[in-house]
């Protein structure tokens, strides 16, 4: 299987990011259909495979809605249990459990729908 360049990739998440710039406003009651929505243009008008499509507007999702934010994550020092947070202000590193992440943001009943990603 041959490997998508990543420049291809970014540019890809660009166009992703640039389409639900554009769009969110039709969607302001559902992250969820401007994901779907999204992906979809991504898969037709782009013809991206569609695992690859979702996998880069979730990516474009993120930085729609935290491009502004001090938290980055560090993604070297990212474990598969752990997540390190770095708070861009002040240059700490946070380790957050992936377990926390679960039970609060994932397991919780009023979480919305988030789609899996392979």
């Amino acid at each position: 299987m041959n490997a998508i360049p990543q420049d291809y990739q970014d540019d890809m998440q660009a166009a992703a990011l640039a389409y639900m710039q554009r769009h969110q406003a039709e969607h302001l009651g559902s992250s969820q259909a401007l994901i779907n929505r999204a992906a979809d243009h991504l898969e037709c008008a782009l013809s991206l495979d569609r695992a690859l499509a979702e996998k880069l507007v979730l990516r474009a999702y993120g930085e729609l809605h935290s491009a502004e934010q001090p938290y980055r994550v560090d993604v070297d020092s990212t474990s598969a249990h752990t997540v390190a947070l770095v708070d861009t202000r002040t240059g700490l590193t946070h380790a957050v459990p992936a377990e926390l992440i679960a039970r609060y943001l994932i397991a919780t009943p009023k979480r919305k729908r988030l789609t899996a990603v392979n």
